[in-house]
């Protein structure tokens, strides 16, 4: 697989993973929504939306910035995840497809940036 193809994969999986977790919010109680919910859909949405601005800047070390905003973005969603789980808002089968997503992503994301840090 290719360079650009292995972009547009990621970032396939980015928008399905965002897209996803506004499909399991959707059900979370309704006194989360300035909390928990907005907070999740906020930090799964800036996962895709930080790793389209960092390959839309020329220099590499800002592309890598937006590599590590958009990794620690999807740290937090899966702490969020985790949270909800716990609390209640999140079924088991929910919760399990949404963590392998980020997982998933979360790897190849990894990759990107130690490539993108060899440059230096």
């Amino acid at each position: 697989m290719d360079v650009i193809e292995y972009k547009d994969k990621l970032k396939k999986k980015m928008d399905n993973y965002v897209h996803f977790v506004y499909k399991i919010t959707k059900n979370f109680p309704k006194d989360e929504i300035y909390g928990v919910t907005s907070q999740l859909r906020k930090a799964s949405l800036s996962v895709i939306l930080n790793y389209i601005e960092g390959y839309a800047r020329r220099k590499k070390l800002v592309q890598l910035n937006f590599m590590e905003i958009s990794y620690a973005s999807l740290q937090e969603s899966k702490y969020l995840l985790d949270f909800s789980f716990i609390e209640g808002y999140l079924n088991k089968e929910d919760y399990e497809k949404s963590t392998a997503m980020a997982e998933e992503i979360g790897a190849m994301l990894w990759t990107e940036m130690t490539k993108l840090d060899k440059n230096f």
